[in-house]
């Protein structure tokens, strides 16, 4: 039986009654906090949730999430309940097969199944609960309906369906109760494209266990397994309410999504006084009770979301804020076996957390001024930005005078590693070309969020291989913001000092110190022939100092004398598609153009990494760059700079 884990952390008590039935409608294209209530173990990754922990260790793990608001679902004034449809994608991945966990459901309950822990050992015998599940445990593939409790009234097989629900694959699930007909049917497919017919098909009348307002929302169980249960995506309806008053709609917005009540025309009875004073006095109790625990919960929230930067305050959108005790433990006192990277504002620990069990990757910075200033500036920009691409900050800690970013952890590390480590040969046979154009691709969406779709344009400043961080599945991650820029959209920041790391500045930025959306543009593009050629931007010649090679300038040669797939990775054997090398390759010549003007947008960039436009005429010849005599360094300057960074990297490896 799937184990259900709804612990309730924080829920509004259900609103007092209302004079009027609504129909209710959502549809969440990417879910935030802002919409939902988060139990247990779950949290949102990328527009998604997942409802327990990633462990290769068999562990026991739950969680839940829900919809923050209730939903009308039964009118007792005339003893009548909505009729209501959802769809959502969902998928079910096992690092470690042999170790099975529960499964999920979609659950429909009242606050009360709120109040505790139900499992096999104590099921739940709340009378208004109805959950359908997809069971997985001990080898189960089935679909199956439970209405008051956790055990199955009707279950299907799904095999049958061609549908494995451990696959890893994207299910989409359609559920569907028509109150005329008092039936409930499912369907489930693994395209986006509903069935005809449903795998679960049961008649009940389910308004005897509807109240007036429900929640809906989702829960899974591992059970000492090692799923993973992610949902992707959900929207959901209540309909078939007769006498709805359209003339008096009304809607609002939530997030990305929407939900839109309309109510109906006030109903009046005279003959139950009694019972409106009854519910009136109730409805002032709960409104006391909210009032309390609102108080509460914005105490804690302001708490996690402030933190000092000299008389100024820093709001954290949704983080954890942890304590020195916790992360000094978590990663062993910050033993040097822990260590996994170093940079310019410190080094980063490999920690495991001890009340989740979760890999967290902690960068403690040094203690000087700058550093704390590049901690509050990383700290104030990536709290507000959630991308798939994006490494994910989950926490942060100010005591002790340390200073320290928790973010989620990337077990394969930086993609540097992947294209330049001559320790082990095998990392860069690991990386083959599927993966290192979905680097691209990552990479290029991550930007484009950057630079076009915050409300604030965000201009990274240090784009480079090393700041790539691959996740368990080599998908791209773009980190390390302590040099990046807030900006309002159309305006350019001026910088006395120029930042970041040489062979991947922009000429205009090293002449001008000033930093764009194009600058950025140019470093992406000398990420993109590193990862076609594995080669980095300035490469020392035969050991010479004064004999430099300039990553650009040598594939653009090449380019100039027709043998621009010459450039391609000798590591990779020749096991690359031809056409989509010389498409990334014409790309990241396009985009290190010097002349900053005919760079393309990162939005277009990622459209013809997606065949959804036409790659940009590249000049055969490199285009030639006049300075003026005020530049703030000489090539030379630049060259030696990048060599002894060369140089310091390898002698600390």
């Amino acid at each position: 039986c799937l184990l259900l884990l709804l612990l309730l952390l924080f829920i509004p008590p259900l609103p007092t009654a209302v004079s009027s039935p609504e129909t209710f409608a959502f549809d969440l294209a990417s879910l935030s906090f802002r919409n939902l209530t988060l139990l247990g173990d779950s949290d949102l990754r990328s527009g998604a949730v997942a409802l327990t922990r990633d462990s290769s260790v068999p562990s026991s793990s739950s969680g839940s999430f829900l919809f923050n608001l209730p939903i009308p679902f039964f009118d007792p004034s005339s003893n009548l309940s909505f009729s209501f449809s959802t769809r959502f994608s969902f998928s079910i991945t096992n690092p470690s097969p042999g170790s099975p966990g529960d499964g999920l459901a979609f659950f429909v309950s009242d606050l009360s199944a709120f109040r505790g822990l139900f499992n096999s050992s104590s099921p739940s015998t709340n009378s208004s609960i109805l959950a359908v599940e997809f069971d997985t445990r001990s080898g189960a593939n089935h679909v199956g309906l439970d209405i008051g409790g956790l055990i199955p009234i009707k279950s299907s097989d799904l095999s049958p369906f061609a549908i494995e629900l451990k696959s890893g694959k994207a299910i989409t699930a359609w559920i569907e109760y028509l109150r005329d007909e008092k039936s409930l049917k499912v369907w489930a497919g693994n395209s986006s494209l509903k069935p005809e017919r449903p795998v679960l098909s049961a008649n009940f009348d389910l308004s005897r266990y509807f109240e007036h307002s429900m929640y809906v929302g989702f829960s899974a169980s591992t059970e000492g397994g090692t799923e993973v249960h992610t949902i992707e995506s959900w929207s959901f309806r209540t309909f078939g309410f007769p006498a709805i008053d359209g003339h008096r709609q009304s809607s609002h917005n939530i997030s990305n999504g929407s939900w839109s009540a309309f109510p109906t025309s006030p109903v009046v009875d005279e003959g139950k006084s009694s019972h409106k004073m009854t519910v009136l006095c109730l409805g002032m109790v709960g409104l006391v009770f909210f009032g309390i625990a609102l108080i509460m919960f914005a105490f804690m929230l302001v708490r996690k979301r402030m933190v000092s930067r000299e008389g100024q305050q820093v709001i954290l959108n949704g983080l954890r804020q942890f304590r020195y005790q916790e992360l000094s433990s978590a990663t062993k006192g910050f033993n040097v076996n822990r260590i996994v990277g170093a940079g310019a504002f410190g080094t980063v620990y490999r920690a495991v957390d001890p009340k989740t069990g979760t890999a967290l990757a902690v960068k403690r910075s040094k203690k000087s001024h700058q550093s704390k200033n590049e901690f509050l500036a990383e700290l104030s920009i990536i709290a507000g930005l959630r991308h798939k691409n994006l490494v994910q900050l989950q926490g942060w800690c100010s005591e002790k005078g340390e200073l320290l970013l928790v973010y989620e952890f990337m077990p394969n590390g930086s993609l540097d590693k992947f294209l330049y480590s001559e320790a082990d040969i095998g990392l860069s046979l690991a990386l083959d070309w599927t993966k290192r154009y979905s680097v691209a691709v990552g990479i290029a969406s991550a930007l484009t969020y950057l630079h076009e779709e915050c409300d604030q344009q965000v201009i990274h400043r240090d784009i480079k291989t090393s700041n790539i961080m691959l996740d368990g599945h080599f998908n791209a991650r773009l980190g390390d913001f302590g040099l990046a820029k807030l900006l309002d959209h159309d305006k350019s920041p001026d910088s006395t000092l120029t930042a970041g790391t040489m062979g991947y500045l922009a000429p205009e930025y090293l002449q001008y110190g000033r930093a764009t959306d194009k600058s950025d543009v140019y470093s992406y593009g000398v990420v993109i022939l590193e990862v076609c050629c594995g080669r980095r931007p300035i490469e020392v010649k035969d050991g010479h100092a004064n004999m430099l090679i300039n990553l650009v300038d040598w594939v653009w040669g090449l380019y100039s004398k027709d043998r621009l797939i010459d450039a391609a990775d000798q590591q990779l054997n020749g096991a690359f598609d031809v056409e989509s090398m010389l498409r990334l390759l014409l790309i990241g010549l396009s985009c290190a153009n010097p002349i900053c003007t005919d760079r393309p947008s990162m939005r277009k960039v990622l459209q013809i990494l997606d065949h959804e436009a036409e790659p940009i005429v590249v000049p055969k010849l490199k285009p030639s760059l006049t300075f003026n005599s005020s530049a703030p360094l000489a090539l030379q300057d630049i060259v030696l700079d990048c060599y002894e960074s060369q140089v310091s990297s390898k002698s600390s490896d």
